[in-house]
């Protein structure tokens, strides 16, 4: 199963102001040729909708998070697909020749021909003594008053799952995902085959009454980007949940915030890319193992006479 990653994440959501206001402030622009979709830099993104629309498969637990829809490789893949997942359950085709159907634990999936942009962007670039020179001479690695950041590609999902062995097993054994690390009290990061992200799923153990999305989230460019839209996204008002920090399985830069869609919603970037050779580790959930630092969030301050105002001293 050549599966891509994620392509689409579909969401019924209650306040659908708040919701479209939060992806175009978090850097998501809205398509063009549809009004419902918010897009990264690739093409990938997020659907909205009413929470009571029509068209909108249902979801586990009044999950806001209504299917997720990944990519194959092309049209055999697809095929693959459904000729496996038919087998022992209904999967619909749509008209616009993409899979629908339902995975063990209720969550509903797509399948489609991915349909990502391909980019030509430089990353962050980072030059250390001793290796080899990354970012040339005379060029600046951080740009003063930088427009508009906008995050490059759709990342990966978070679940919560009541049954996660059986979870686990179907897209494992169903699907070809790969353990690319586990964390024994939580669950395991998966890998799609046809990726080399760390992961485009984590699935996390709880009881049925919790069944939903934990988070998603988008790749920046880098470290700085993610910072500085992060800074930007809290002067706007919005939550900040956790980070911003790095992840030790997977090493991507994160920084959580609250968000109207029932879950929370991530930044990230600098995700570590591994191989069918990789051999999965095992540790312990803890805050020794889930984040190699965790920084402290404080508005812009530059140096000079030390005054109640910026926090010197009380």
């Amino acid at each position: 199963m050549n599966i891509t990653g994620i392509e689409t994440l579909v969401f019924g959501v209650e306040d659908m102001a708040g919701c479209s206001q939060y992806l175009l402030d978090y850097g998501l622009e809205r398509a063009a040729d549809n009004p419902s979709r918010y897009v990264a830099l690739d093409g990938t993104g997020v659907e909205l909708f009413p929470a009571d629309a029509a068209q909108l498969p249902s979801a586990p637990n009044s999950c806001q998070m209504r299917k997720c829809v990944m990519g194959v490789s092309d049209e055999a893949s697809l095929q693959a697909i459904a000729t496996e997942l038919e087998r022992d359950r209904e999967v619909k085709r749509l008209p616009d020749g993409s899979l629908e159907s339902v995975d063990d634990v209720g969550f509903v999936i797509g399948f489609q021909v991915a349909r990502r942009l391909p980019m030509a962007l430089l990353g962050e670039l980072s030059n250390a003594p001793g290796s080899p020179v990354q970012r040339a001479a005379n060029q600046p690695g951080v740009q003063a008053g930088r427009g508009r950041i906008q995050p490059r590609s759709l990342s990966h999902v978070v679940y919560f799952v009541p049954d996660l062995e059986k979870a686990e097993a179907f897209y494992v054994q169903r699907l070809g995902f790969r353990v690319t690390d586990r964390f024994v009290d939580a669950g395991p990061f998966l890998q799609p085959a046809g990726a080399l992200d760390h992961h485009s799923h984590f699935l996390i153990g709880a009881p049925a009454f919790m069944q939903g999305v934990e988070h998603f989230t988008f790749h920046f460019a880098g470290p700085t980007e993610l910072i500085q839209n992060g800074h930007r996204f809290t002067e706007a008002g919005y939550q900040a949940f956790w980070g911003p920090g790095r992840h030790i399985f997977g090493s991507n830069w994160f920084w959580y915030f609250n968000s109207p869609f029932g879950c929370h919603v991530e930044m990230d970037a600098d995700m570590d890319l591994h191989d069918n050779t990789w051999k999965p580790r095992v540790a312990s959930l803890g805050t020794d193992t889930s984040q190699a630092f965790l920084l402290k969030y404080r508005n812009k301050w530059a140096p000079g006479p030390s005054t109640p105002e910026n926090g010197d001293y009380a």
